[in-house]
């Protein structure tokens, strides 16, 4: 799967949420900051290319929707950034951000508990 770009991640943010839209919809959710019609219009193109949108079309408009969902996106993504940054270790991912970001004791206590429970799952299904 290819990677979105920070646009087109903001139009398939839009869609994920709205579920299916034309231009003129996805131009009403993208902010104080508009992007011309034509620039999302070509975005919706580009994405629709990269197999990320199906379309359906009324006339000359097209009412845009995702063919991926945003979890599968999110799951690759991660999964990706995990291999290409921290050769596939958790480990080492939760240290560099443990380092850069400072966790506290609560946040620290949060995620021990998702990992003990993650431990107590894989166990009972042994």
């Amino acid at each position: 799967m290819k990677q979105l770009t920070k646009a087109e991640e903001q139009i398939m943010q839009i869609l994920w949420k709205i579920k299916s839209g034309f231009v003129k919809d996805i131009l009403e959710y993208t902010g104080k900051s508009k992007p011309a019609y034509n620039t999302v219009s070509t975005i919706c193109r580009i994405l629709e290319k990269k197999g990320f949108l199906g379309h359906k079309s009324y006339g000359n408009s097209h009412q845009y929707y995702p063919l991926i969902s945003q979890e599968n996106y999110t799951k690759q993504y991660l999964n990706n950034f995990l291999k290409n940054y921290f050769s596939n270790s958790f480990e080492k991912m939760v240290s560099f951000f443990s380092h850069q970001n400072k966790i506290d004791l609560t946040e620290a206590e949060k995620i021990i508990e998702i990992m003990n429970g993650i431990k107590q799952n894989q166990q009972t299904d042994e």
